[in-house]
């Protein structure tokens, strides 16, 4: 029996190739859309899932309180993991953790650059990290180096790693002790190299006097908590062990509440946002869009199918008339009718797959994963199975539901005729489809908007031909001799030092006192930036008033810049002269800048103080000469920093590709957003062309009468088109508030937003419209066109 449905189901398409041909294509393009989707969103919802200890790995946050509202924080004080590992014997392990950074590693006269972490030799249990080859405590010596298999290909090629001496950053020689295996695209550890935590305590004073320190919070904890263990019960414990540490007299810690919790890996890197001390959600936002955006580009494609199916039953009347008439059963035809929508949607999984094989390289790098189909995975093919079944039945319920209920004797008596109230599902369908594609691009149009609006948004400062370069100690003792020399090549025009990058800042600090301030005032968080000379010309700010730091001065070493947003929150009339105090050190006011754009483009200033400290260096900001283009200056420069840096390979970054990347996941959500608004429309005309060619077969008697009455091509086109235009006008009317809202909300989290114009949906609607006029125009007009002896001879 199921033989015979699936060869009469295939004769089916033979005959009718057209609709046959829009029903697998229109499938295949939804089956396709959701698998890219599908395969998008396990790997972000299965991200860290390789580590085996996933269930029981924390990292260590602690909330505080600034200028009234809760904040929550990854930057801890050093002396917690100790505190941690020592006094809570909840925990099985404890690994402190450095922000990550690239460092010079040479080997011989190889140099490279990598990116890596100073970690706990804890770490590599608590991470269930993959040793290849070498010690399996491969950071108990101090004077080790863990790598990366790639790493250590690139650095040692084909030799063996092992105990092979790298000199780390031209300042200390380690020694290889294991190699490990690469981590997963989306885990959220990330490295090149391994170094011991111990090491930077005897290589840095600055991490000796952080030690001991529990106001510094500039480190990551991450902690193991023994199996079956309650981890809110566990939290309870530890809330108040930065607080307990606050001596009597340091109010203002005690102001700010410091609370200890845990956040677990499970949510490490979906639920990353934290709003008043509350995780709000984070990425997992966009995963859970794009997965609704793929379950209605399937359904749309589905809707083809039913409309498709629905619209020719006058067509299939006779056949299940006899089919009743000689005794089969409704739930035969149910069977039949399904056999039919399961074989089509088998035909359009053979060629989703070949089309996700075709794009998955573009769509790779749109979302920059390595994503792969698993072909030789059973577990796979059973999905997909599922996956086809389900489509199959979604798409061929309706209508194989509709077609066996029609009464054999109406049908055989010949007075079977479809009915305007068999048309209304159909009707209903389409206004779905075209409302979720107008949906999709009122909503691509807010998107380019949005990010075209804060691109365009004045930063403050001029960021082309402007580069940052890491800090080491050579440059650090070489810097006079260093910035002579690239003055003297005139391919720089400035040079200075600074403690973060333009495209950034890396510090922030409260305890800042002023003329009129409560003792509460000193709970707000400042941003700071440590420089000495030359960083408004550098950086290409024009002050508002007073003057940069300057070698004339010197008093200087005891300035400090404000920009606006600080003036305002000081509420400083006249700034210049003002005496200010951080912690305890006297401060006086020497100039005020722009409120510039370090951060975040779409949210608004902090309050930025710029001070003079000639030891606190992160990086040098280098001014290119505007008279040079960037790739000669960069050839030029390149010698010098290897003369007085032989330690290090040339690296460097520029500040207008840096700030680009603050757009990179708008960006994303922009272009997935188009693509699939665009699929969403050619999938929805698909299925109109098919129910416009039918139609006008249908009504070729009707267009025949009429052009011999007189009718012109022009009135029997808009005959025919009159329905389809009135049906995508109401999804215009339905689309428009809905659009409206969700992204009036999706707009609402950023501080710097555009209002949403009545232009867009009157463009998307226009837009909706002209699309489905060229769609239904050609066969409209290939209808009106025919001689009407031909469509009237039979008569």
């Amino acid at each position: 029996m199921y033989r015979n449905f699936f060869k009469i189901a295939f004769r089916s398409l033979l005959k009718n190739k057209v609709s046959a041909f829009i029903n697998i294509g229109g499938l295949a393009v939804g089956m396709a859309v959701a698998m890219l989707i599908a395969l998008w969103m396990n790997n972000e919802l299965s991200a860290n899932q390789h580590h085996q200890n996933y269930q029981t790995l924390y990292q260590v946050m602690m909330h505080q309180t600034f200028d009234g509202e809760r904040s929550s924080q990854v930057a801890m004080p050093y002396p917690l993991g100790a505190e941690l590992k020592t006094k809570y014997p909840d925990f099985k392990a404890v690994a402190m953790c450095d922000w990550g950074e690239k460092r010079a590693l040479v080997a011989g006269n190889r140099k490279f650059l990598k990116r890596g972490h100073y970690i706990g030799a804890e770490a590599i249990a608590m991470f269930s990290l993959p040793i290849l080859s070498g010690d399996k405590n491969p950071l108990k010596d101090p004077y080790s180096i863990v790598l990366t298999e790639k790493t250590a290909q690139a650095i040692f090629g084909k030799q063996n790693p092992l105990d092979q001496i790298i000199r780390v950053d031209n300042v200390v020689d380690v020694k290889v002790t294991a190699v490990v295996a690469e981590q997963p695209q989306n885990a959220s550890l990330q490295f090149d190299y391994l170094l011991p935590w111990d090491l930077q305590i005897k290589l840095y004073d600055w991490v000796k006097t952080s030690a001991t320190d529990w106001k510094d919070n500039s480190y990551q904890v991450y902690a193991q908590l023994k199996e079956g263990l309650n981890p809110e019960k566990t939290e309870a414990k530890i809330k108040d062990v930065v607080l307990n540490h606050v001596s009597e007299d340091q109010l203002m810690q005690k102001a700010i509440k410091p609370a200890v919790f845990l956040h677990p890996m499970s949510k490490w890197r979906l639920y990353g946002e934290f709003e008043n001390g509350k995780n709000t959600g984070g990425f997992i936002k966009y995963v859970r869009l794009f997965g609704i955006f793929g379950l209605f580009i399937l359904v749309i494609a589905c809707i083809n199918f039913m409309n498709l199916s629905t619209a020719r039953s006058e067509k299939r009347a006779k056949e299940v008339g006899v089919r009743k008439a000689i005794g089969s059963r409704r739930k035969q035809l149910i069977g039949q009718f399904l056999s039919e929508s399961l074989l089509i949607a088998f035909l359009a999984l053979v060629l989703a797959l070949i089309l996700v094989a075709v794009f998955l390289p573009s769509f790779n790098a749109l979302t920059e994963k390595e994503l792969s189909i698993q072909f030789g995975n059973p577990a796979f093919w059973g999905l997909m199975f599922v996956f086809t079944l389900l489509t199959g039945l979604l798409a061929g319920s309706y209508p194989a539901l509709y077609l066996s209920s029609f009464s054999p004797l109406k049908i055989l008596k010949g007075g079977f005729r479809v009915g305007k109230s068999a048309a209304l599902p159909r009707k209903v369908l389409i206004v779905v489809q075209f409302s979720f594609s107008i949906v999709l691009m009122i909503g691509t149009m807010i998107i380019y908007q949005q990010i075209q609006f804060v691109k365009n948004r004045p930063i403050g400062f001029n960021n082309q031909g402007l580069i940052s370069v890491a800090i080491s100690n050579d440059l650090t003792q070489n810097f006079e001799p260093l910035r002579n020399e690239l003055l003297a090549s005139g391919m720089v025009s400035s040079i200075c030092k600074a403690s973060s990058p333009a495209s950034e800042i890396w510090s922030n600090g409260n305890g800042w006192e002023w003329r009129g301030s409560s003792p509460a005032d000193k709970g707000t968080l400042f941003n700071v930036v440590a420089t000495t000379y030359d960083y408004t010309q550098t950086m290409g700010i024009e002050l508002k008033a007073g003057r940069d730091f300057s070698r004339e001065f010197s008093t200087d070493a005891t300035g400090v810049l404000l920009n606006e947003a600080a003036v305002k929150r000081m509420g400083l009339e006249n700034p210049v002269g003002e005496i200010i105090k951080w912690n305890g050190k006297t401060l006086s006011v020497v100039g005020v800048i722009p409120n510039i754009n370090m951060e975040s483009p779409f949210q608004s200033i902090s309050p930025l103080t710029i001070v003079f400290d000639k030891d606190w260096v992160e990086c040098l900001c280098v001014r290119i000469n505007p008279n040079v283009s960037s790739s000669e200056a960069i050839a030029k420069i390149g010698p010098i920093f290897d003369k007085y840096n032989p330690g290090f390979p040339f690296d460097y970054a520029f500040a207008d590709a840096e700030y680009a990347k603050k757009f990179k996941y708008t960006a994303f959500i922009g272009k997935l957003s188009l693509i699939v608004s665009i699929l969403a429309i050619f999938i929805s005309c698909l299925g109109l062309f098919g129910l416009a060619s039918f139609m006008a077969e249908q009504r070729t008697k009707e267009i025949g009468i009429r052009k011999v009455l007189g009718a012109s091509v022009a009135k029997l086109w808009q005959s025919l088109s009159k329905d389809f235009v009135i049906l995508v006008l109401i999804s215009c009317l339905i689309a428009a508030p809905i659009a409206y809202y969700f992204m009036n909300e999706w707009l609402q989290k950023y501080t710097y937003r555009i209002e949403i114009s009545w232009w867009v949906f009157a463009v998307a609607a226009i837009g909706a419209l002209v699309i489905t006029l060229l769609t239904v125009s050609y066969q409209a007009i290939k209808a009106a066109l025919v001689n009407p002896v031909k469509s009237l001879k039979s008569e």
